[in-house]
């Protein structure tokens, strides 16, 4: 597998294909524009792809903020290639790119609901949770997150620290907690809480839609007081338990 630079034409359209069928958007609907892709990669954004031979396999794209750091806007992998290091070798590739153009921060926002992104990002990165969107994107008509709100989760990975350690999260009280595959709220008291994620939001989203929203609404209460509380997030569990610390 590579991964690659992208401006022209035919590549652009090829990502913009891949986007369309990892978020099952409708045709009429795409999830990123190929001329604003194109755009983007002439102005000398970050626009890239892995390749496995000559099928791409997953895409990246990224913009220069105000302050100058990189935001990565979009990151997709195609459904039967995802689990196999894709995403990691493009997160790789665009810290890289970052860091030849004299940038040392990335940022970018994720579903707080999805733990495996979530500790992905946290912990095999070593980004750092900043601030919780409530419905930052507003609607979408895509297939993976119609009929619900667009939270997120966002980050920043500066680029020459070393990833943070996974917590532990044994006899630490409970905010939001998991019973079964339903939210159980807690208290909020101690300078350490967990905040529990579901452990399969996507086939919940497809299974019990209702019971996903449900996890929605309880994770932005949990996480939102939380934050507004003083407290931080300081990661996440590989059992999908995130670790709020007081300042």
């Amino acid at each position: 597998m590579q991964v690659r630079e992208l401006d022209g034409a035919a590549a652009v359209r090829e990502i913009s294909a891949l986007f369309h069928r990892v978020w099952r958007a409708r045709r009429e609907d795409p999830v990123i524009d190929a001329s604003l892709l194109r755009a983007l990669a002439r102005t000398g954004n970050y626009v890239a792809g892995a390749y496995d031979g000559t099928a791409m396999v997953g895409a990246a794209i990224g913009f220069f903020a105000a302050d100058g750091h990189l935001h990565s806007h979009v990151t997709g992998v195609a459904p039967e290639r995802q689990g196999h290091g894709i995403g990691r070798a493009l997160k790789f590739h665009q810290r890289d790119w970052a860091l030849a153009r004299g940038r040392h921060l990335i940022s970018w926002t994720f579903d707080p609901l999805i733990a495996r992104n979530a500790y992905f990002n946290l912990h095999v990165l070593g980004a750092r949770a900043v601030e919780y969107l409530p419905d930052f994107y507003g609607d979408l008509s895509d297939g993976v997150n119609t009929g619900d709100a667009t939270d997120r989760l966002y980050v920043e990975w500066i680029l020459d620290e070393p990833p943070s350690p996974a917590p532990t999260a044994r006899d630490v009280p409970a905010l939001l907690d998991r019973d079964g595959d339903r939210p159980q709220p807690g208290t909020l008291a101690g300078r350490t809480l967990t905040v529990a994620t579901p452990s399969d939001v996507g086939q919940l989203r497809i299974d019990q839609p209702a019971l996903a929203i449900r996890w929605r609404m309880a994770l932005r209460d949990a996480l939102t007081t939380a934050l507004a509380a003083g407290y931080r997030i300081g990661g996440i569990t590989r059992d999908g338990h995130y670790l709020l610390e007081k300042r």
